[in-house]
This record gives C-alpha cells, structure tokens and sequence, in this order.
C-alpha cells in the first residue's frame, strides 16, 4: 500500500494511499486551524462554522446535502479540534467525485442562512449544556483551564452560551477566510481511490483557496493551578494534570508509554491499586495529549466525595512510586503491544488510515512510515519512564474537581504535596 502526495498550485497538499480489495473510500478536508487560533472574542467560532458548513452552500440547501450524500449510501462528518477541524466523508468507490463535490462546496461556498444560523445556534447551546451536565466533561474543561489559562488553549472548543450567542453569519466567514488557506490544509483519502482522479477533482474544486499561510495561533504556555466545581453530582470527579511533550517532541513517545502503564487498562497500575486492591472508584485511567507546541498527561478518577481525599493520596503514592523505583520490563512489553496494535489496527480501517495521514502532513510536514512509528514506541526504555514520572512531578500540577469533597482539609494536604523538589527530577 503506497502512499501517494501532490501539492496543488496554491500550496494545499493531496494525500491517499489506495487499499486493495477494499470497495469504499474515505476521504476528508482536514485545516490546520481550530479553537487555539480563535481571538477572545471569537471564542467558539471555529466550531460553530463546523456545524455550519452542513446548513447550505450556494449550489445547495441543508436537506440537498443529507439527500445527496445519503442517497448513495453515504455518510458525512465533521469535527473541531484545538489544531485542527476536519470535514470528512465515506462513500463506495464510485461516489469518490461526488463526496468530494459536497466537501469542497461546504467550505468554498457556505450559505450562512439566517434561518438555518439561529437554528444551529440553538443546537450548539444544547451542547454546551449537556456538557455541562457530565461531570468528566466539566473536570476536563477545569484542568485545560488551570493548565492553560487566559489563552486559547485552555478555553473548551465549544465556546459559552454568551459567546455563542453573540455570534452573526459575518463572524463566521471572517474566520474562515483568516485562517483556511491553502498551506495549511490537506486533502486525504484512503481505500478505493484513484490519486490521479483525487488531484484532480481538488484542482477543479479547492484551487481558490489562498495560498499564502494564515495567521499563527497564539503559542501556549503551561501554568498550573487549581479549579474546582461544586456541583452536586454523586460522585466527585477529579482530574490531575501536567505538562507533557508536544507532537513533535522527541519524548512523545515516552508519554503514550507511561500513560499507558499507569493507566491504561486493567493491568495498568492504578487501575490495580487504586480499582481492585482499594476500591476506591470504579473506573481510573490516563492518557497523554500533545499539542503543536505543548502537552497535558493527565489522570482521572471519580469515587465519592467522602473518599476524595484517599483516592488523590494512592494516586500521588503510585506517582512517586514510580519516580523512585521506575517500572517492570514486563510492564512496558504489554504498554509497548497495546501501543503497536493501535498504530497497526488503524492501517486496516480507511476513516483511520485517512485521519492519520493528513494529522500527520499537518503535524510534521510529511506521512510517517509504520516502520518509523513503531521504531518510536520500541525506543522507549525503562529508565525513560522514570524519569518522564520524575519530571512530571516536578511541573507545576494541574488539578480539576468537580462535586463535593467532604473532607477539603485533608484533600488540600494531600494536593499540596503532589510536587516533588526540581533537584530530585534532574
């Protein structure tokens, strides 16, 4: 399976890699542009264009979209991240052209009707809401804010109900004529495709898009901090945070490892002590985030708010743990397995192997090769884990509560401790 890249006039880059014996394809829109590159003022923007782009272009209303792609078996999504927003589709081999008609016409031509703008509106504050109901969701925006305050990073995709509500079609189209330019933008398409008749399609399509680079988003900065939410939920849930390696850090790698041995399924560490040996919450895991320039390890749990306390002090036990006497062999073989299944399982599946190479030309200017990626994950060591814990614990902590703790006075102890002195983490 080769992959195979051009590069339109105006700098948007083609990329696909044709599957044999496979009958549909994938193919997405991906922008180097998402919630980070928006202003104070333009907070949820960038996902509220999202959601717009499938309410009518020029050539077509909201309902000719869902016919059209539907019509043929097809199906439609988007979705808005911090970096990024993506705009894909998945259809049988023969309905490449068309897909790629309804991808191209929903971001050179959205109509913005006013109707179908309130509408949608309407439908991003029933989102925020229901976020606001789940209390992860909340622990989750909390911990972005206090790792990442006053700046675009730190604030949740969605926007506020204020912000949204301040919004008018014009917003929209000035961020995406700011910030969808043909540089930073990638065209990706996996499974049954033609690389010929995909470059094509996109020079008849997306050669208008300028092709001068967009404006640079605001570089993050890690802070740290405290924030809490009382809300009366049943359980307290709480989310521990620290700064963590970048995308293209040489120890990104090191982060996906030592999440994944601390809190990445039921053999992990926490999830043994704190789970099963402790019972102190039902469920317990971490992961590791990167951003262009910047990251977040973090680790959730939720128990109830009269064992909050011990759930933070087993956790800050096992973190230690590890700074001081680092992990088992046998540990990170079963991370590192878990690690290259996931890189593996997602060459089978075309929605995957397409996301993964248009991250990938957005994040390092080039795909990866399987060969490169899994030389990544073997290169982590033993002692590299123990020293990302140690260097972690030496970050200013970042941590979210969200529901009661009824013994704040011992949890605030327990807290107060989570770092340990810089001269231990060198």
């Amino acid at each position: 399976m080769t992959v195979e890249r051009s590069q339109l006039a105006n700098g948007l880059t083609v990329i696909s890699q044709a599957m044999a014996e496979v009958e549909t394809v994938s193919l997405g829109i991906w922008i180097g542009a998402g919630s980070r590159s928006e202003s104070l003022a333009e907070h949820g923007v960038a996902h509220f264009l999202e959601h717009m782009a499938f309410k009518g272009t020029a050539r077509r209303s909201a309902r000719d979209i869902a016919e059209e792609i539907e019509a043929v078996g097809g199906e439609l999504n988007a979705a808005t991240g911090v970096d990024s927003t993506a705009y894909y589709a998945r259809v049988l081999r023969k309905d490449l052209d068309l897909a790629l008609d309804i991808l191209s016409d929903i971001i050179v031509a959205p109509r913005f009707d006013p109707s179908e703008f309130s509408r949608e509106r309407d439908v991003i504050l029933q989102e925020i809401a229901a976020a606001m109901d789940s209390p992860e969701d909340i622990a989750f925006d909390l911990a972005q804010e206090a790792a990442f305050p006053d700046q675009p990073v730190g604030r949740p995709i969605l926007g506020t109900a204020r912000s949204v509500k301040g919004f008018r079609p014009p917003h929209l189209g000035a961020y995406l004529s700011a910030h969808y330019h043909g540089p930073n933008m990638v065209l990706a398409a996996a499974g049954a495709v033609d690389h010929a008749e995909l470059v094509a399609g996109a020079e008849r399509r997306l050669a208008t898009f300028d092709a001068n680079s967009g404006p640079e988003p605001e570089r993050a900065v890690y802070a740290g901090g405290i924030k809490r939410s009382e809300r009366p939920f049943e359980q307290t849930h709480l989310v521990l945070a620290f700064e963590a390696p970048a995308y293209r850090h040489p120890n990104y790698f090191v982060a996906q490892t030592l999440a994944g041995a601390l809190g990445g399924g039921m053999s992990s560490r926490l999830f043994q002590e704190v789970r099963e040996r402790r019972g102190l919450c039902y469920a317990i895991y971490a992961f590791a985030s990167g951003l262009t320039d910047s990251g977040m390890f973090a680790i959730h749990a939720a128990g109830g708010p009269d064992r909050a306390h011990q759930l933070i002090a087993v956790i800050r036990e096992e973190l230690m743990k590890a700074a001081d006497q680092g992990f088992r062999a046998e540990e990170i073989a079963r991370v590192k397995a878990q690690l290259k299944m996931g890189l593996l399982a997602g060459l089978e599946s075309s929605s995957a192997r397409a996301e993964q190479l248009a991250r990938q030309v957005l994040i390092h200017g080039r795909p990866l090769t399987t060969a490169e990626l899994i030389e990544k994950v073997e290169q982590v060591e033993v002692s590299d884990l123990q020293a990302m814990v140690a260097a972690l614990l030496a970050s200013p902590v970042s941590l979210a509560t969200v529901g009661p703790i009824l013994h704040v006075a011992r949890f605030d102890r327990v807290a107060e401790k989570f770092t340990i002195p810089a001269s231990r983490a060198a």
